[in-house]
Parts: C-alpha cells; structure tokens; sequence
C-alpha cells in the first residue's frame, strides 16, 4: 500500500496533476480565428442573451459539471484545506470524463468557518450555475453539507452532495440484493448503521422513505443509529440539531447503549465510520444470514475474514481487493449524465430511486461475492444515466419533452 502512495505522489508530479484543458475545434486559419472568437463568436452571444437556454447547446455549459468542495472533510483525512482537496477533485472529474463523458472541474474554495462560511459557499454556487449543468458537492463536512446542499435545490440545475447520495444509493442498491441473496424481505430488515455524518445521514433516509413518496420507495422495518458515543436516542443530552432530526425516523423502540448493543437482532450492518469497530462475536449475535456492509476506508468496520468467522453470509466493504466494493463511481456518473440528458432543474428522489434500481438490476444472478457490478464496468453508468433521465422526465423536471 506505501508503494501506491508514493507512485500516486509521483504520477501527480510527472503530470502536474490529472486533467487539462483542450480545445474542441481547430485554430489555424484567420477563418478558424473569425468563427471561434472574434467576429463571429458575437452571434452565438446574443442566442443566448435572447434564451439563457441556448446555452446547453452553444457552449460547454451543456455538457459539464463543477465539483465544488471547501475541503473540510476529504476522504479520510478530514478537514485538510481546498488547495490539499484538489487531487482528489481532479480524480472525481477524471471519473466523470471516463464513466460518462462529463466535463468536470474542480473548483476547490476557502471560505471562513461557521455559518458565514456557509453562506458564502451557497452563493458562490448560486454565483457559477450560468456556466455548469449541473454541481457535484464534494468532501464538504456535516453538518454544513446539509444546508448547503437543501439551499441550492432551486438554482434551476442539478446540486447533489455525493458523499451523501452517491453512498446512500450504492449502498442501497448492494441491500437489495443482499436480501435477495439471503432470502430475507427487504420490508423485514432491522438495520444498525455507525456513523451519523453525511453518509450515514442518507442511507438512514434512503432506507425510511424519508423524503421519497411511497409509491417508489419501500421502507426497512427499523433503523438504528450510532455514532461514536453510541445509540442515537431520546435519553442522549448532547445531540446536534441534525441527530435529534434523525430520532423522527430512527430508532422506534427507543433503546439506548453502544454499537455492541444495537447490533443485537440486527440483520444488516452499515458502517460508514471507523475501521476495527466489530468482531465476530458481534456478528454471532446478529440474526441468522446476517449482512455487513462496512464501508470504512482504509480499514473496514470489519474485516471478511472476521465477519465470516462469526456467520456473516454476505460482506460488503469499500475496498478494491475484497469482494463486493460499495464504491460511488457506480453511481454519481449515471446519475448526473442523466440529469444533465434531461436537462434536469434538480435531482428528485424518484431519480436517485431510479438509479438504485438500474445499478441493482444491473447484477441479474446476485451472489454472496457478487451483489453489485464491478465498479469498473463501463456499462453500468449509461444505464443508470437512461433510468434517471426517464426519471427526471416523468417528474416534470425536464426541460427536454421526450428521452
């Protein structure tokens, strides 16, 4: 792992960075010059002062997406600053180059602390929207990430948190065929999640119908929340506004203790929080067949080989070299290529349920080591792209009439 490192430093080095600007047309002739710029640019300009709309069609607007971070909670490494976030921002919009054909950029900001702060990155997003089709939140911290993204919901394009939505709906998607793998209903499910920031949050959502119509989203039996200092419930006195929110739709019974406690009865474990949390004993005391998904990096919650020791019969994690990798770029590329072929104002829960679905059905024979596709498959994300546009339009928020 310490070579990777060090020849991630050095492939960044050689070539000073991941991506680059080029251009799509030629310019070597005084009429390539005339049309490109100046006179001839003067006519597609006034297109567009004549309807904003035009340019989806007139300018790179339409085909591209700023990943917009602050740097306050990148990857594992927590609040490092935008000018340490920038890597990781470029690899983000190399997936979006490479999975569908997105132009990405990576716009990494420096606003205060606080809610001034916060404020301020909502306007710079409202500020940039005329140049994008849409905005990838990206490694923005709880709870800031949640007002930030609730505010920019009608800016008239996509904004979605991926850290939040992305994970929620491979996550759910891995669920799904969990269940079916194991033989367990789906409505059945006593779920344990550790891990109350931004991920977590969403999954707890995503798997109570919280916020998606009944129609399209069906919901677990109960879920359980932890975080570091153990159960979300009423008898805690030093909760946040976001986690005294999550007892609406959590924790029904109103139990209280640590993780340990919770898992008890449980038939799935999510984790989206800190390596070497469980052991298998933890796992004995689960139901039969019982299903981890332990999503920390770059150890999990718990290992395979211990979760099977304690008769885990499906394990999800989100590294590379173990089976069934819960890894977003399943997902945040089909969702926005759908939504920017939509011409999409926003992204409802009936689009990210669509995409749920597409990436679950995409898996026809589920088994224990295959639960989800491989995060590499190139085809995955034109069908998630064509069930969110499908989604999109259906919903009323397309501004195009047919897929």
């Amino acid at each position: 792992m310490s070579d990777a490192y060090e020849q991630s430093v050095e492939l960044h080095r050689q070539h000073q960075g991941k991506i680059e600007i080029k251009s799509k047309v030629p310019l070597d002739t005084r009429e390539d010059l005339s049309r490109a710029y100046t006179p001839g640019v003067a006519r597609p300009c006034e297109r567009i002062h004549a309807d904003v709309n035009e340019s989806f069609d007139l300018t790179m607007r339409g085909n591209s997406v700023c990943v917009l971070t602050d740097g306050t909670a990148v990857l594992g490494l927590g609040n490092i600053g935008p000018a340490a976030a920038m890597p990781v921002m470029e690899g983000k919009a190399c997936l979006f180059k490479a999975f569908a054909n997105i132009d990405a950029i990576p716009l990494c900001v420096q606003v205060p602390e606080g809610d001034a702060g916060t404020q301020q990155l909502i306007e710079i997003a409202k500020a940039i929207a005329p140049s994008y089709s849409g905005i990838n939140l990206e490694d923005i911290a709880a709870p800031r990430c949640f007002a930030v993204e609730d505010a920019l919901q009608d800016i008239g394009i996509p904004v979605m948190h991926d850290d939040q939505h992305g994970t929620a709906i491979v996550l759910l998607a891995a669920m799904i065929n969990a269940m079916r793998v194991v033989g367990k209903e789906f409505t059945d499910a006593r779920v344990v999640i550790n891990g109350a920031g931004a991920a977590g949050t969403a999954i707890a959502k995503l798997l109570r119908c919280v916020d998606h119509e009944s129609d399209v989203c069906v919901s677990v039996k109960e879920v359980i929340m932890c975080d570091s200092k153990g159960i979300i419930g009423p008898d805690r006195t030093d909760l946040n506004d976001e986690k005294k929110a999550l007892l609406a739709f959590t924790n029904r019974p109103g139990i209280s203790g640590t993780v340990h406690d919770a898992i008890k009865d449980a038939d799935v474990f999510i984790g989206v929080s800190v390596g070497n949390l469980l052991c298998a004993d933890d796992v004995r005391r689960m139901n039969n067949d019982a299903i981890i998904l332990a999503m920390a990096n770059p150890i999990p919650e718990i290992t395979p080989d211990e979760a099977r020791k304690g008769g885990a019969a499906v394990i999800g994690t989100g590294r590379s070299d173990f089976p069934n990798q819960v890894n977003n770029v399943l997902a945040f590329p089909g969702i926005f290529r759908g939504a920017i072929d939509a011409r999409a104002t926003r992204i409802n829960g009936r689009m990210k349920l669509a995409a749920v679905h597409a990436l679950a059905n995409a898996v026809q024979n589920p088994s224990p080591d295959q639960i989800l596709p491989d995060p590499l498959d190139h085809s995955i994300a034109p069908l998630v792209a064509k069930a969110v546009e499908q989604a999109a339009i259906e919903s009323g928020l397309s501004r195009v009439a047919t897929v």
